[in-house]
């Protein structure tokens, strides 16, 4: 069957049916799989890109941090921390639109010294940059590298005008180029459609990404986005489940913005197909306390059981 009817038929199918079809898909091709990953804000502020939704954008005045490469000796004990709250993947991510050389050598010096000394799995998420400068930080440790498409290629010139979706799309590609895992994803709750987000889901599922984060936005005060009504959770519990059935093997990791949104239906998000969380904050946010995700993360699999 042609992929844009089925998805068409999804569309069509009462909410009930489509979670339903959603949690067979995880558990046919995921089984109980839950994963957590953590990351570290290890270069604040002052980026040159536009990102509506962003903080930490240098074209809105607002109360993210500045501060620049955070040393080793930090990245390490939050890599052991994240560790210790039971990631399996802890990633660096740094502001701005990519690296300089001398950047990069910084960064795989970081990476080398977290290999040594924690035992997780290391994830960076740098901006725009080139197969080489992906290569050698795969060569220090890095294992996958994370990506936003954000939203789909129709609506992104409402997103970012600084660079493309082009520009994202050949730094994933450069990623896969160099050996490296890809972990991309999105925003729910940028004023997309619900066919811009299908659109993104099969832009990934064409690219052939390892792992899909998916984030809901945050009217962060003093962006552009600031005032923005949050999707339905509805909407966003349909959505969720649609990635699934078009993503049925990859892990799908709800990060960013789920307390806000989804409340009290968080699970429904799972049953929709879910199966990983960021967990420990996200760059200028606080997420919710790791033992509650941790307990929340074990009753979940006992019912997909």
């Amino acid at each position: 069957m042609n992929m844009q009817v089925e998805v068409e038929q999804w569309r069509q199918l009462p909410t009930a049916e489509l979670l339903a079809r959603a949690t067979a898909a995880k558990v046919a091709h995921r089984r109980d799989s839950f994963s957590f990953c953590s990351i570290i804000n290890a270069k604040s502020g002052k980026c040159s890109e536009d990102c509506r939704y962003c903080a930490q954008s240098s074209h809105y005045r607002t109360e993210a941090p500045i501060y620049p490469l955070k040393d080793s000796e930090e990245i390490v004990a939050a890599a052991q921390a994240a560790k210790d709250s039971g990631a399996s993947r802890f990633s660096l991510v740094t502001s701005g639109r990519g690296l300089t050389a001398t950047e990069i050598e910084e960064l795989a010096d970081r990476i080398e010294t977290v290999r040594r000394q924690v035992d997780i799995k290391l994830c960076g998420s740098f901006g725009i940059l080139d197969r080489d400068a992906l290569q050698r930080l795969k060569e220090a440790g890095m294992s996958r590298y994370h990506h936003n498409l954000e939203t789909s290629e129709h609506f992104f010139p409402q997103v970012t005008t600084t660079h493309s979706f082009a520009d994202r799309v050949a730094t994933i590609r450069a990623a896969r180029d160099a050996g490296l895992e890809v972990c991309a994803g999105g925003i729910f709750g940028l004023g997309e459609s619900e066919a811009d987000r299908i659109a993104m889901a099969l832009s990934l599922r064409e690219l052939a990404v390892d792992s899909v984060p998916l984030n809901f936005l945050i009217p962060l005060p003093g962006t552009p986005m600031e005032g923005t009504e949050p999707l339905p959770v509805r909407e966003v519990i349909r959505s969720v489940a649609i990635f699934r059935l078009l993503l049925p093997t990859v892990c799908i990791r709800l990060a960013g913005g789920r307390e806000v949104v989804l409340e009290d239906f968080l699970a429904a998000a799972f049953m929709a197909g879910a199966d990983g969380m960021m967990i420990g904050g996200y760059l200028t946010q606080r997420g919710r306390s790791v033992e509650a995700d941790r307990k929340f993360a074990r009753e979940m699999q006992k019912l997909w059981a």
